[in-house]
């Protein structure tokens, strides 16, 4: 019989003062179903989530990863060490359904975030967090984290983060432990759109931007069980007239729109 492992409690340097460099307090925590505790700063949203802990080693789009319906029910760690420096905009949204939860619970970056420097930047990425109620997590060694996740798969846990620092370890660990995970989950009635949507928007150019289409060859209809917006832009681009339909659409429906094509989008969850 094997021994019981103890949990993991890696810490972050208390706070202390050496000249003009302060080290800040912990705000934020990433508390994992075997107690494993990694401490860090909080931003975004305070609060609590409990999510799949997985990674993205995306160097760009973080603003697209995070509103991908694929997502859905995850705390997303991003193993390059610069996110947020772009800031956010209104353009770079992938999901369908803008009155949806926001898909991913949770993001946790190595490097603070900055002040926005490019030209497309309308909003903080902080402040787009605190919007879309989604925790962030800084200051990890997410490449580490990476590592335990491609090792030992994808864990339960909990994101937290609480600006004067107060957690309730206890607590946290019994929600990362209980939680089911997402097997069996019906995510996709969570993040399709609810109502039927002609899409005519094609893929975004340097100097026009997004354009819209005039209307296509082939008539294709779409089911959103989690679609992202450029699938939709690809397609429209590709000369279709698409047609967007929630995914308790009946089949019946579906074929009564006399399409030339059916496209299944993918979606959140263990398929």
């Amino acid at each position: 019989m094997s021994a019981t492992k103890k949990p993991v409690r890696v810490k972050a340097a208390p706070r202390a003062t050496f000249g003009d460099w302060d080290v800040p307090r912990v705000t934020g925590l990433l508390v994992l179903a075997d107690g494993t505790v990694v401490e860090g700063q909080g931003f975004g949203a305070e609060g609590e989530a409990v999510g799949e802990v997985c990674f993205n080693t995306a160097m760009t789009g973080y603003q697209e990863v995070l509103t991908d319906p694929s997502y859905a029910g995850q705390i997303v760690t991003f193993t390059f060490p610069h996110v947020g420096n772009v800031g956010t905009n209104d353009e770079d949204i992938e999901t369908t359904n803008l009155a949806a939860a926001a898909g991913v619970v949770g993001c946790i970056v190595k490097e603070p975030v900055t002040e926005p420097a490019n030209y497309r930047a309308s909003k903080h990425f902080d402040k787009w967090l605190k919007g879309r109620g989604i925790i962030g997590l800084s200051s990890i060694d997410t490449r580490a984290l990476t590592a335990r996740i491609r090792e030992n798969g994808m864990p339960n846990g909990v994101i937290a983060h609480n600006a004067k620092g107060k957690f309730d370890l206890a607590k946290l660990r019994k929600m990362a432990a209980d939680w089911p995970g997402l097997v069996g989950m019906d995510l996709a009635k969570d993040v399709s759109l609810t109502q039927r949507m002609d899409w005519d928007e094609n893929l975004w150019d340097w100097n026009t931007g997004y354009t819209r289409s005039a209307g296509g060859k082939y008539k294709v209809v779409a089911i959103d069980y989690g679609l992202k917006r450029n699938i939709l832009r690809c397609l429209t681009s590709a000369g279709c007239d698409v047609t967007v339909v929630p995914a308790t659409t009946a089949a019946e429906d579906i074929l009564a729109m006399n399409p030339d094509g059916v496209f299944l989008s993918n979606g959140p969850g263990d398929p």
